[in-house]
């Protein structure tokens, strides 16, 4: 077997992708529960008004993600993640 230059863990010549969740997973530190809700942000110092960064929450950290944001003036919306599509726009 044979390793590439970097000393990487897959064989050379591996077409597998790079291991990670199968699933969208909770943005708060440490949580690897599966996410249920889009919580939509921005930073109105660095972003322009129509731009949405996002982070994921599962139930339990919903409302501290949301809190968290909100104390800081960065909160827009949370949506659940079944009705968002992947750029993050809620369909209609």
């Amino acid at each position: 077997m044979e390793f590439d230059l970097l000393g990487s863990l897959s064989p050379r010549g591996s077409e597998a992708p790079p291991a990670g969740p199968d699933t969208l997973q909770c943005s708060r530190k440490g949580c690897r529960a599966d996410a249920a809700w889009r919580i939509r942000w921005n930073n109105p110092r660095i972003h322009t008004p129509e731009r949405r960064k996002t982070w994921l929450a599962c139930a339990d950290h919903r409302e501290d993600l949301e809190q968290f944001l909100g104390a800081r003036g960065f909160w827009k919306d949370t949506v659940p993640l079944a009705a968002a599509d992947p750029a993050g726009e809620q369909q209609e």
